[in-house]
This record gives C-alpha cells, structure tokens and sequence, in this order.
C-alpha cells in the first residue's frame, strides 16, 4: 500500500487508519432525547386523564351504593346499600304551571293527580320510565324517548295487581309538550322501577270523531286478568284521548258512576274508583259549548265499548 506521493507505507499506519475507518463505522446514532421527552409527557397526561375518569366514575356512585341485576329483565339498577341522608325536595309546580327546561309540562287541573301522587312524584316516575324505554330502545331508525322536557303529564293514578301482574303500583300518563309531536306514553310503575310502557301516536285519521278515545285506554280501565271473583276492588281506572277545538266537555261513565273529564290542551283525563264488578267498558260522550252532545262511545265502531 502507497502513500498519496506513491513511496510505500507502514503497515502499522496502515493497520491504524483501518482500525480507525472500522471504529467510525461503528459510531452509534444519536441518541433522540427529544422523542422521549415527547413520549414521557404523553404517557404522564394519559395517565392524568384515566385517574380523572376513574375519580369521576366514583363520583356518579353514591358510596355504599351496589349494582343489582334483575334477574327476570335482564337490566340493571343501582340500590343504596343503606339509608341515606334526605335531601329536600324541590318545590312541585302546581297543574297549570309552566314546565321547568328539564322537567315535564304540570296538567292543567288538581284532579289529574290522584291517590296521593305529587306533580314531582308524577315527573319523576316519567323519567324512570324514559331511562327504561332508552335502555330497551333499539332500532336506530326510529327516534329516541326523549327528554322529560318533551312531555306533559296528563294523568297519574295508582295500579291495581292481579295473577297476571302481581303488585300494586301507578300508572302515569305523559303526552306531548304543547306544540310538539311525538308520542303518548302511558308508564307502569312498582316499587319506584319503571314496570313497562304503551307508546302509540294519537289517530290523525280526518274521519274520526270529534273525541278520540285512545285505542290503548284500556289498559288504564281493565283488569288485566279476570278471575272467578271478578276485579279486585275497589279498582281505580282512567280514560284518556284527544278532543276537537269544538269540545267543550267530556263525560266517563263506568261501573254506574259518571265522572267529568278534564280537558287539557287538546286531551281529556277522565278517573273514577269502582265499587262494583263493570259489565261494560267506560261510557264516554262529548258535548260542545252549547250543550249539543257531538260524541258518543256507543256509536264509534273504532272504540272498546262500541258497536261490533
């Protein structure tokens, strides 16, 4: 091996530059302080961000709170463990009030309220009932239950057990908010837990009558399973369904009392307690602001208690 003047070269220089030329060769990369830096600090805010979570997933359960799954519906509630301290409960509008942004619209009338049952008693028995009915929903092409918010409460009264459906409990009836469409719900309630639920969406047939009784009603004024002793009572029913702007007044008879419906935007309510075995189902008849009667069950092909 030469030197660049072409005179010969030392094999130990030449041993030297090679052993050099293979150290440089073998130089490690730098070592990319920046990255880790970068990938400490993700790790520290992920694990910021999963402790926060968790601190608020604690915070949504009361203590001494457990999970408790039912069995015979396969849903899940959460039961306190032990008494909690009450808290006070916020002032009830009273029937006719304007709704709150959160809460239902109030009837229009004491009497739509019945066997001891509270406006907010009533609200929130319909929220249960929404939380229940968004938990069973699931058909993506159809809209959701709503919020509280979208619904009036038109009738709440205590249900009565049979062997069918053991336990007593409340029916609340909620319809839509003024000027809104949507459903009509009427929620089963025991032991505070939603039960069941009927949704049905009132006839816009431009045949129909000037009262409309709902073609669900029944399930407010029948015994759900008849026995060999008959109902069990005394028995406390509703009747519920639309009415015409013409509409002036609404009359239910049922087990040989008659009651007066209240008439709340659009809607009647009626409710009685039967003393004696009904023979048929309620008897309903509207009249207009005259006094002329424009509605009766008994001629409405359409209705429970009609004509066959």
């Amino acid at each position: 091996m030469t030197n660049d003047d072409g005179r010969p070269e030392d094999a130990e220089r030449v041993l030297r530059r090679l052993l050099a030329d293979d150290a440089e060769g073998l130089r490690p990369t730098p070592v990319p302080y920046a990255a880790i830096l970068r990938q400490g600090r993700t790790e520290r805010r992920r694990r910021i961000a999963a402790a926060a979570a968790a601190v608020v997933a604690l915070a949504l359960v009361p203590a001494g709170a457990y999970a408790l799954t039912d069995l015979t519906r396969g849903e899940q509630r959460t039961e306190a463990a032990g008494p909690a301290p009450s808290a006070a409960a916020p002032s009830a509008p009273q029937p006719g009030a304007q709704s709150t942004p959160e809460g239902p619209g109030a009837p229009a009338t004491p009497g739509q309220l019945v066997d001891g049952i509270t406006f907010a008693q009533a609200a929130h028995g319909l929220e249960t009932c929404l939380e229940f009915r968004r938990a069973h929903h699931r058909d993506p092409r159809t809209p959701g239950p709503g919020r509280p918010s979208d619904y009036r409460i038109l009738l709440a009264h205590r249900s009565t057990g049979d062997d069918n459906a053991p336990g007593d409990g409340t029916y609340v009836v909620a319809v839509p908010a003024a000027g809104r469409q949507g459903e009509r719900l009427i929620c089963s309630l025991k032991d505070g837990r939603a039960d069941g639920f009927n949704a049905s969406t009132p006839d816009a047939d431009p045949a129909a009558g000037p009262v409309q009784p709902d073609i669900n009603g029944q399930k407010l004024y029948r015994q759900s399973l008849v026995t060999s002793t008959g109902y069990r009572l005394p028995f406390r029913w509703g009747a519920i369904g639309t009415v015409d702007a013409e509409v002036a007044k609404v009359t239910v008879s049922y087990g040989g009392r008659t009651e007066t419906a209240a008439l709340d935007h659009g809607w009647f309510a009626a409710t009685g307690v039967l003393t004696e075995q009904p023979q048929r189902a309620p008897h309903i008849k509207g009249y207009d602001a005259a006094g002329a009667q424009v509605y009766d069950s008994d001629d409405d092909r359409s209705y429970d208690g009609g004509p066959s």
